[in-house]
């Protein structure tokens, strides 16, 4: 008896002094400004992505942790420039737009040229008639949107009869521009091909993320005509100034570097296990990032997140019962492709882990936790969550058995091999809307509040899981049956990742 008052007293002790680790001398602000401000975003195949290796490999020895960059595959290497659009006729003006990530450089001097619109034809027979038309011009290939309202800024203000005709009208736009798309015997990602062999000298769309000054930004799929996103109200003017026939010119400076093929890397820091030290409690996040913006929410919070819980680790608990492994994955953008090959290239350690905690949407606190499918995780999640302080768990919901995730994050390849995987589930903060692959996802969306608490919440639930005298179970829940098929679920199996990526 004496001997468990002892060890529950050690453990409060322990969680007492992380508590007070993070909330006093926290690291979190300076670890964001050197990752969001100073490296940037965080592009598999950039030089941004591998300055960013590095930096944390150079932060974890600072913390006296052991790092390094595990190579897992190459990438298309790739380098953004300037991107400056520009109407110089009817009238000039500047320009929100920047290029999509590995878009063809227009080089130094940029094209200059007239706008022109995909027309709504009768078939794609009259579309390759039309299509000779494009060379030369600049095509635009996204559909106006009729507002740059958000729907919950109408339903404040707008009187209801209103609200639902903006709706109704917007429904029919969208659907006949979706028809327009059909006719031309291409969808919205082939087109841009076809243009481009076509003379069109560059493409410009624009992705709107249903929030206001919010555009998704992601790949060109394009090998000549560089492809820009415009901003929705810049897009908008643009579309009527053509559609009206005010033959609108707009200068494209749109630069960047092709740079070979590259490796690419994990990022693998180690706080050695004193008594079990070949088994394993992992701190997971991905370390890459859509170019928009500077890949704050997504994921830089996580990633931060689990920096600072393996510092207040190394400082308080620096002797763990089962080895502590950080893991900052790459590429989960494209495919969940590091963790998978973590997974495929290291089974010794995927057989022995104790527990992995994934942190990744968004900057907001941990509201939801699920078992993942795993019978027994009520047991030793419980068992964790129970010595963390009421105020880091009282939002938290927990799902149990749960099913197992078959995406989404880098936890998933760890539950498709069979590993208790969990993911620290945030709560919105307008997530998917405003920060979610936007170029609005910046450091001043981050909430280090929530961060913090995140933090606590993970570097606890290490201590407990590290210091857990019984091994988790890995015994799988019966799946439920699928509503649409009538079959049963099946477990999710191990994806390969793709090792020599972003070259079409």
């Amino acid at each position: 008896m004496a001997n468990a008052v002892s060890l529950a007293q050690t453990s409060t002790e322990i969680i007492d002094a992380i508590v007070k680790e993070a909330n006093q001398n926290s690291q979190l602000e300076p670890l964001a400004h050197e990752l969001m401000d100073v490296i940037g975003p965080r592009l598999v195949g950039t030089p941004q992505m591998k300055k960013a290796n590095d930096w944390a490999v150079t932060t974890f020895n600072k913390w006296g942790i052991e790092a390094e960059n595990q190579e897992w595959g190459k990438w298309r290497g790739w380098q953004r420039g300037i991107t400056h659009v520009d109407l110089v006729e009817p009238r000039v003006v500047s320009l929100s737009g920047m290029q999509l990530a590995w878009s063809p450089s227009t080089g130094k001097k940029g094209v200059t040229a007239e706008t022109i619109i995909i027309p709504a034809i009768s078939d794609s027979l009259a579309f390759q008639k039309w299509l000779p038309a494009v060379k030369g011009k600049i095509v635009l290939v996204s559909m106006p949107q009729p507002t740059g309202r958000p729907d919950d800024n109408w339903e404040e203000f707008a009187t209801k009869e209103s609200f639902e005709k903006m709706k109704a009208e917007r429904d029919a736009q969208t659907e006949a521009w979706r028809e327009r798309i059909n006719a031309t015997g291409y969808n919205t990602r082939t087109i841009n091909e076809a243009l481009e062999n076509a003379g069109a000298v560059a493409i410009v769309q624009s992705r709107w993320s249903s929030g206001f000054g919010a555009n998704k930004i992601f790949s060109a799929n394009t090998k000549k005509a560089p492809v820009i996103d415009l901003s929705l109200e810049d897009y908008g003017m643009l579309y009527r100034l053509t559609e009206n026939g005010d033959q609108p010119k707009i200068k494209v400076v749109a630069e960047s570097k092709e740079l070979g093929t590259v490796p690419t890397f994990n990022t693998i820091a180690e706080i050695k296990g004193s008594e079990k030290p070949e088994e394993y409690v992992i701190l997971s996040a991905h370390f890459d990032s859509w170019d928009g913006a500077t890949g704050a929410t997504d994921n830089g919070t996580g990633t931060i997140t689990m920096m600072e819980a393996a510092r207040i680790l190394k400082k308080i608990y620096p002797n763990p019962k089962r080895t502590i492994l950080i893991g900052l994955w790459g590429s989960e953008e494209q495919g969940l492709n590091g963790s998978r090959a973590f997974v495929e290239d290291h089974p010794e350690i995927v057989e022995n882990i104790q527990a992995v905690f994934n942190q990744d949407n968004g900057t907001g606190r941990v509201v939801n936790i699920s078992g993942q499918g795993f019978l027994h995780a009520y047991d030793f999640l419980g068992r964790w969550l129970h010595a963390v302080p009421k105020e880091y768990k009282n939002e938290i919901e927990t799902t149990f058995p749960g099913t197992p995730s078959r995406g989404g994050s880098d936890y998933a390849s760890f539950v498709a091999a069979g590993a208790p995987a969990f993911s620290l589930s945030s709560l919105s903060w307008s997530y998917w809307n405003y920060t979610w692959h936007t170029n609005l996802d910046t450091y001043d969306k981050i909430v280090f509040d929530d961060v913090r608490s995140n933090a606590i919440l993970t570097a606890i639930l290490a201590y407990m899981a590290s210091e857990d005298d019984t091994t988790t179970s890995r015994e799988k829940a019966v799946l439920p049956i699928n509503s649409r098929t009538n079959e049963q679920y099946e477990w999710p199996e191990p994806r390969s990742p793709n090792r020599d990526g972003g070259k079409d």
